[in-house]
Formats: C-alpha cells, structure tokens, sequence
C-alpha cells in the first residue's frame, strides 16, 4: 500500500484528506504464513489483495522464487532479511548473502542486516572487526544499487538504535543506514523514543511498527496486530511525520497466532485509523 501523503491532497475511501509524508506500508513474512498460505505466489497474493505495497523475506535463499512472485502480482519485494554474527574469533554472515545481494540487482532493494553477538561493554574496542564487515557488504551492495539497514534486534551485538547509529557512521558509506523496530525498542530500552527517532533520521532507511501493549514484557504482548495493545502507535507515526520521513514502513506479526489473512486485514484496518487520525491533526 503506498500512499502518497504529499500537497496536493489525496482522499482515500473512507479517510480524511492527507498531506504528509510518502509512506509505503508492506508486510514482513513473519506474519504472510499460515496452513492455508504457504508458497511465495499465495503469500505475495495475499498481501496484494489486501492493500499492502509489498512483502519483506527472510534468508539468503530462493531470491527468484520470492521475486517471480512479486511480479507476477505487482508488489515490492520489501527488504532482505539477514544478519552476521560478531564471533570471538571474527565476524560471518551467511554464506549465499553475497549473491542474495547480487540477485536483487536494479530492483532498489533494502537488505535488513541485524548484528548478532553479545553487545560489548566497550565498542571502542570491539567495533572495528564489525564496521569492516559493513564496510564490505554496503561496497559489495553498492555495485547492484542495493542498500543495507541494520536491524536492532533484542539480546544481539546491537540491540538499540543508538548501537545501529555509532556503527552506521563509523562505517561512513552511503548505502549503509538502519531500521526503527517499534516492538524491539520496547523490548529492550523503550525510553525517550523522540529521541531515538532524531537521531536514528539522518540515517534512517526503514521503520516497523505493530501493536503492543505499553508495559508488555513477552513478544505475545510486545507483537500484536494493529488493531490490538494498549500502546499508541500513533505518536511514532507523528514524530516521522514531523522528521518530514519518507520511507518504507513495515507490519511486524512475528509470532502471531491463527489465520494469516484475519491478522494481517486487522492491522490494514489499524494503519488506515491510524493515518486517518494523523491526517485530523
């Protein structure tokens, strides 16, 4: 679903008039899957049916299976799941991302890259081994006009935004940005979230949001649909508005029970309230 929140004004049915940012709103894979939607074609489907712009994908694998799908039913092939993991004994990642990387070729793709490891208690001695392997995948990345955002993710090497942005600019290469995970931020800091975003926004490639419960603790009450959870998601989507951020939003379901398609058209119906509020203000 990309909505173009830009002057002149758009009316979507049933919305108020818009006139913010450029969002698209796709949905990641943790939630386009259940008994009754497996392959790539059924997942991209689904998700086109039900309005969202695009599907993100996990692993370095069957790239041209995922790609013939959104295709073939007209939606973006929404970042790249992956990571690499800050060992003692160096830094890896998966073997096939090079040519997942590769594969996604003109097509102005994102891969997600989360940090895997213990987060040190000193990066001024730690980082150096990690900015050189970032350093290395965005050169490789560049070559295919691909760019590389990296993914906080709770308990790993870089678990909060401000891990994401010292790494990002130590790397200092142009490709290379970060994402804002709505349901880890609260997982693992969940304070002063005006901030984190300002100084995430230079940077800034990608947001994920989903519905959470505000003093939820577990991923069952921290990754809800959107329509779902006590706390307000619609501050975060102000403060982007007010950043004037114009990039991809994702719905993270990770971990959600029960029918793909019931999931993902409640949190439809969540993201349209929510820009139907924001446009009132």
């Amino acid at each position: 679903m990309k909505l173009r929140l830009l002057c002149p004004f758009i009316v979507l049915a049933g919305l108020s008039p818009l006139c913010l940012a450029e969002w698209e709103f796709f949905a990641m894979d943790t939630g386009t899957r259940d008994s009754q939607t497996r392959s790539y074609d059924q997942q991209a489907a689904l998700v086109k049916e039900l309005g969202f712009s695009g599907i993100g994908y996990t692993g370095a694998n069957h790239i041209p299976e995922m790609l013939a799908a959104t295709d073939k039913h007209k939606i973006r092939f929404a970042p790249l799941y992956n990571g690499i993991e800050v060992r003692s004994n160096g830094v890896t990642n998966n073997a096939n991302l090079d040519k997942a990387i590769s594969q996604l070729k003109g097509r102005k793709a994102i891969v997600w890259l989360y940090v895997g490891g213990r987060r040190p208690a000193d990066p001024s001695s730690a980082d150096a081994p990690v900015v050189a392997k970032l350093q290395e995948l965005a050169d490789h990345a560049d070559k295919s006009n691909v760019r590389l955002a990296l993914y906080p993710h709770a308990g790993a090497y870089a678990d909060r935004v401000q891990d994401c942005v010292r790494l990002v600019k130590a790397a200092h290469r142009r490709n290379l940005g970060l994402t804002f995970n709505l349901c880890h931020f609260l997982k693992v800091d969940g304070r002063e979230i005006d901030k984190r975003l300002e100084e995430a926004a230079p940077h800034l490639f990608v947001v994920t949001i989903n519905g959470a419960d505000k003093d939820g603790t577990g991923w069952n009450t921290l990754i809800q649909p959107l329509d779902a959870g006590t706390y307000d998601v619609l501050p975060v989507l102000r403060k982007l508005k007010s950043l004037k951020w114009d990039g991809p939003v994702g719905l993270q379901h990770y971990g959600i029970r029960g029918s793909a398609r019931d999931n993902l058209g409640r949190s439809m119906k969540g993201w349209k309230t929510l820009l139907e509020q924001l446009g009132t203000e």
